[in-house]
């Protein structure tokens, strides 16, 4: 059967570079492993990590350099030469310093070196030409000890390799006290099985105020010996403690292997142990190795581009990567996890997920999701209805079973109610319930924003009050039109009402949304460019344009179409002066507009409502070229649980959703010449760039199974009924400008 194997990929791999493909033919099957580069955003503002996963995993086994800091939040930074150890959760791309639990270093007598900077614990130099990652694999030289590191994953399952030289003082540290950023341990625990088995728990505190790893360590080799400390004293095992840690040690010869097998639960000892015995039979290293790489290639498959050019396919397919390491699995092989409120609950007939990073991915990722991942999405959405039961909201941003409350909105609601109008199974009723209350609770100053219909400026450290107001306009947008389809017609009325909030904050002699104080007086002095307490890790540029509800009635605000144009040219065109003062989050600048940042994500595509595609075209063009790079520092800013690289992806397949909840995707420009996407049930879209050249920059029509688009957008149910979507390319930028294509209607759901 190997044999078969190696025969198969080797022809493969020879048809594809020896056929001459023609307009229309399938694409043919390849290793698109080889294109990922997980290290891109492992430099810069990215924060993403290089380590072992599986998609939706709950392990991300991964390098932690061990120094805090804001370039260190995933563990790993590319510019440091130094690795403190493995350890088996991290978040990818956010801004939240979080996880890194379980940390396991091997160490032997070449080497005693410690350094304050991570608590002098046991690290190593290693270089970038020793080091590599792939999709589930990453590996590394720690070359003062001359020990080769590799690390794959299953599930729930992390399992490491290390090759030794000879030594007999070889140790393997498994360090439960240590922490990075946000996080601190609470309580640990770590007993001895036998000479081949421990297990134990990391409990802990930071972004996520209770969180609950449990551990099951198994290893190929047993170790002969053993020493267990308590804030940095030997003590007995087994040992409980804030700080605590294990030795373990060996006598190793030259090239020898150990694998070490960990498997985690956050409900309890018999999860992490079903979990090392039902994914991983035995100790073959490369065996889960090649299993993530075949899951990964399942994935990556989904949707298959041609171009001869190597370095964009691996920006293209790394985005695939990245926008499938978040949401991160949360539940046992039996269902139990560890619930929002604090108890042990049990997801009967469904996985439960958690890290809903949703002020970022509601926007793109989870629109991707109901295209590329429909199998997940019942399971996400039931996820999110779980943590409303366990809590009696929706989740804001959670993880690892908690609730953080970072960010604003409440945007687990459009998440909702896109599934909902796109068919997908859960129960209804319980969902629109969940909307309606999480909308009606009296934190987060939503009773506020129900009483005055805008939330005005306070004290507040993040008020955030223009964000606010806009945000929770759009999610009460949602839930009316989850009420009208549900016939709740008085809630559809208050809640359509409520979703033109946003106008109460609207200055029609400035023509700027603009904070108010408690009596309803803008406040002055307003500077549109500042950064300030009145919009969420945005300026009044970038919110200007958050009303994707209700486009329409934000251009006859500005002042009609002319005007609009004028505003949003301007959006694009006034950079930054030298001496302004930008925060860290605001990157990827072109104008006022930051690509680094979520606000802005669908304002290119606002040329539409305009009739003026070309702009939208050579924009989103521009942002695809020069915001993303297949490169360490090839994101312009955080990754955000996959909202960076779902942008990317939509953006190369030539569509959008300005309004993540409508049922539509708006019209831009695709990158590769053909792309099949496989849209469910044996059905694939393919996406043809007619008159494909360097020179065509610009759409002239789009043709939908034969017919010529008379709209500047396509439906979800069109997508997912597969067929050919035909850009019929020009070198003309007014060829398409002008014709007066149709937008969609407000308040109309495309189902």
């Amino acid at each position: 059967m190997r044999i078969y194997r190696i025969v198969f990929f080797v022809f493969t791999g020879l048809l594809f570079q020896t056929s001459c493909k023609k307009e229309g033919q399938p694409i043919v099957e390849e290793n698109l492993t080889e294109f990922v580069n997980p290290f891109i955003g492992t430099d810069g503002p990215g924060n993403t990590y290089p380590g072992a996963t599986v998609p939706y995993g709950m392990v991300q086994l991964s390098p932690d350099i061990g120094i805090p800091g804001w370039d260190r939040i995933a563990g790993y930074y590319y510019q440091d030469t130094i690795i403190s150890g493995f350890s088996h959760t991290h978040l990818t791309g956010t801004g939240a310093g979080d996880l890194y639990d379980i940390l396991v270093m091997p160490s032997n007598s070449r080497s005693s070196k410690r350094i304050k900077e991570n608590g002098y614990r046991p690290y190593s130099t290693f270089d970038h030409e020793k080091e590599s990652a792939s999709p589930g694999y990453y590996s590394v030289d720690l070359l003062d000890f001359d020990i080769k590191a590799e690390m794959t994953a299953t599930k729930r399952v992390g399992v490491q390799r290390y090759t030794f030289p000879a030594d007999d003082s070889t140790k393997v540290t498994v360090d439960l006290g240590y922490a990075l950023n946000w996080d601190k341990p609470t309580d640990t625990y770590v007993e001895v099985v036998n000479d081949s088995f421990i297990r134990g728990y990391r409990m802990s505190a930071g972004w996520a105020k209770d969180q609950r790893l449990y551990f099951s360590m198994h290893f190929s080799k047993p170790f002969r010996s053993y020493v267990v400390y308590k804030d940095g004293q030997e003590v007995n095992a087994p040992v409980k403690g804030v700080n605590t840690k294990i030795e373990l040690n060996y006598a190793m010869v030259d090239r020898e292997h150990l694998i070490i097998k960990t498997g985690l639960s956050t409900a309890g000892f018999e999860g992490a142990d079903a979990a090392v015995a039902e994914e991983t039979k035995g100790f073959c290293f490369d065996c889960y190795k090649e299993s993530a790489k075949e899951v990964w290639q399942k994935e990556l498959s989904k949707i298959r581009v041609s171009s001869n050019d190597r370095d964009k396919k691996g920006t293209f397919y790394t985005m695939m990567y990245q926008s499938m390491l978040a949401p991160t699995l949360l539940s046992d092989l039996d269902g139990k996890y560890k619930a929002a409120n604090d108890t042990i609950g049990v997801a009967e007939g469904f996985d439960r997920y958690d890290t809903f990073s949703l002020w970022d991915t509601f926007r793109a990722a989870h629109p991707l999701y109901t295209i590329i991942q429909q199998e997940k999405v019942p399971d996400m959405v039931k996820s999110m209805l779980a943590h409303y039961k366990e809590t009696g909201i929706l989740p804001v941003w959670s993880m690892q079973g908690n609730e953080t409350n970072m960010m604003i909105g409440y945007h687990a609601v459009p998440v909702i109610v896109d599934a909902y109008f796109k068919g997908f199974p859960f129960d209804k009723e319980l969902a629109y319930k969940a909307c309606k209350e999480s909308a009606m609770v009296n934190d987060r100053q939503i009773d506020v924003y129900r009483e005055k219909g805008f939330i005005p400026v306070d004290d507040g450290h993040e008020n955030w009050s223009v964000s606010k107001t806009m945000e929770y306009a759009y999610d009460d947008w949602c839930i009316a039109m989850f009420a009208k389809d549900l016939g709740h017609e008085q809630d559809y009325k208050e809640f359509l009402k409520r979703s033109e909030n946003w106008k109460n904050l609207y200055n029609e002699k400035t023509s700027w949304l603009q904070p108010k104080n408690e009596n309803g007086s803008f406040i002055t002095p307003f500077v549109p460019k500042e950064y300030s307490p009145y919009f969420c890790e945005s300026n009044a540029w970038q919110y200007y344009w958050y009303v994707p509800q209700d486009i329409e009635g934000l251009i006859a605000k500005t002042g009609g179409k002319e005007r609009f144009n004028q505003k949003l040219d301007s959006m694009f065109t006034y950079y930054p002066k030298a001496g302004d003062k930008l925060p860290i989050f605001s990157t990827g600048m072109i104008g006022q507009y930051a690509h680094g940042n979520e606000p802005s994500h669908h304002v290119a595509y606002l040329y539409n409502y305009l009739d003026q595609p070309s702009k939208t075209q050579t924009l989103v063009r521009q942002i695809l070229k020069e915001q993303y790079a297949n490169a360490p520092n090839g994101h312009c800013g955080n990754e955000d649980c996959g909202q960076m690289s779902s942008w990317y992806i939509f953006g190369a397949l030539g569509f959008y959703p300005v309004n993540p909840a409508q049922g539509i995707y708006d019209l831009g420009i695709p990158l590769f010449k053909e792309v099949e996407v496989e849209v469910g049930e044996s059905k694939v879209l393919r996406i043809i760039q007619k008159n494909f050249s360097a020179e065509n920059k610009y759409v002239e029509s789009v043709i939908l199974n034969g017919d010529t688009l008379d709209r500047n957008f396509i439906t979800h149910s069109e997508v997912i009924s597969g067929g050919e979507l035909v850009y019929v390319m020009t070198n003309d930028p007014e060829n398409m400008d002008g014709k007066k294509l149709k937008s969609p209607e407000k308040n109309k759901i495309y189902r």
